[in-house]
């Protein structure tokens, strides 16, 4: 997608607004513009888009978007407007069947606050997209692909906003936000905005766009909304500057499953690649997103970790001198991400490194950063509390001791083994 050149114009609405434009206008108009992927599919109508269908694969569930119930209808508009509150919509989380109980959370908050809830921790390896959009037997291949464990679906296109050309993609807040980077991902205002309704930014377009937070300012895809600019974080996808809910997707004729995050620690990137490729066919295009989540180099200490690697890193070697960060990554990645998990488990099991309330009101810290009382949906206190937990059943010693540490976590000889031969793979893709 071509660089923005002008910023934004922001004005409050005048008059009778024209209506929008018809999909069939638009089409020529309609492409995902990540950058370097030059990617294309047209946008539908209201009535074309389809809900999102959930898809696990045979040999290990993966994560994938849950639909949104509808809000209220909103007028189309034309011009940008004032900003205007937006209804809440209601996000579904999808948890695969058999789905053990998790040992370690708070008590169950209100359907809201699950909506809200932090859950779990992703390390995205590849964007992938196809301008025609995923097929259910793509979606259903690429989830049996030796080494995926996680993978999520969202819509996407080229639309304007304040008659300039952006790249939105339209997502489920409760799931997409595990698959950032851990500062937004713990940025609570900006996903409660997206939940609300309204669209955010990655902070590269904010800054460019000059957008300003609470001002409308007009979508334009396949019909015309007035929508309210919440706020801008770093994504680390090159090439998206918008993001809204599925149900504001729906709305604006993205194009349905166009694109897709894939998680694959078992698998080194020729071969997730080769694979992918296979399935996707001559059209369509990925993007290596592995070597974004290495920490930088010389990590200043007390600094806040802008990864979840460096989080890893910094929290094993500051809680837990002796314990691999990888075993951390491990558990963060079995214990919340093998299903879409945003609220409280079976068995009360909260948070991205799912803590009992019992457990977490003993073994819960603050963070690098933190203030105030320890959060156990705050994967700066979590992970931290998740090490010095280990560390206090000996993880530290290795062998023999940091296999009882990690069965104490969780009482399964399974859970134990997976840990480790997940941890394995992260030592031999991420170091």
């Amino acid at each position: 997608m071509g660089r923005l050149a002008r910023r934004l114009r922001v004005a409050a609405p005048s008059g009778r607004l024209p209506g929008a434009r018809s999909a069939a206008a638009l089409s020529a108009a309609a492409v995902v513009g990540l950058t370097g992927l030059g990617l294309g599919g047209q946008l539908v109508s209201r009535g074309q888009a389809s809900e999102a269908a959930v898809v696990h694969a045979s040999r290990a569930p993966y994560a994938r978007t849950a639909p949104q119930a509808p809000t209220a209808p909103q007028a189309p508009t034309a011009q940008l407007a004032a900003a205007r509150t937006v209804p809440q919509p209601t996000v579904t989380a999808v948890q695969p069947a058999g789905r053990r109980p998790a040992q370690s959370g708070s008590q169950s908050p209100s359907a809201h606050a699950q909506a809200q809830s932090f859950g779990q921790i992703i390390l995205p390896d590849l964007l992938i997209v196809a301008p025609k959009g995923l097929t259910r037997q793509q979606i259903t291949r690429l989830g049996a692909i030796p080494g995926v464990r996680n993978m999520i679906t969202f819509d996407g296109a080229q639309i304007t906003a304040g008659g300039r050309s952006v790249s939105a993609i339209g997502v489920d807040p409760a799931t997409f936000r595990s698959w950032v980077p851990v500062r937004t991902a713990s940025d609570q205002a900006f996903w409660t905005a997206l939940s609300r309704g309204e669209f955010v930014a990655a902070d590269s377009a904010g800054q460019r766009l000059q957008l300003k937070p609470g001002a409308g300012y007009r979508l334009s895809g396949a019909v015309s909304e007035i929508v309210t600019f919440g706020s801008a974080a770093r994504l680390a996808l090159n090439g998206v500057d918008l993001l809204v809910n599925q149900t504001m997707s729906h709305r604006l004729g993205l194009v349905h499953q166009v694109a897709a995050l894939i998680s694959a620690p078992g698998a080194t990137m020729t071969r997730l690649t080769t694979a992918v490729s296979a399935i996707l066919g001559p059209t369509g295009r990925m993007e290596s997103l592995r070597s974004q989540q290495l920490p930088a180099a010389g990590t200043a200490s007390g600094t806040v970790p802008t990864t979840y690697l460096q989080l890893f890193k910094d929290a094993a070697a500051q809680q837990c001198p002796g314990l691999s960060w990888t075993v951390l990554a491990a558990i963060g990645q079995i214990e919340s991400a093998d299903g879409t998990n945003v609220g409280p488990s079976t068995a009360g099991a909260l948070g991205p490194m799912q803590f009992l309330p019992s457990t977490w009101a003993r073994w819960g810290i603050d963070g690098p950063g933190q203030t105030g009382p320890p959060n156990v949906l705050n994967p700066y206190d979590a992970v931290p509390s998740a090490a010095r937990l280990l560390c206090a059943d000996g993880a530290g010693r290795g062998g023999r001791s940091l296999y009882n540490a990690i069965f104490d976590y969780n009482h399964a000889d399974w859970y134990v083994r997976e840990v480790l031969g997940l941890a394995a793979q992260y030592a031999a893709d991420y170091n």
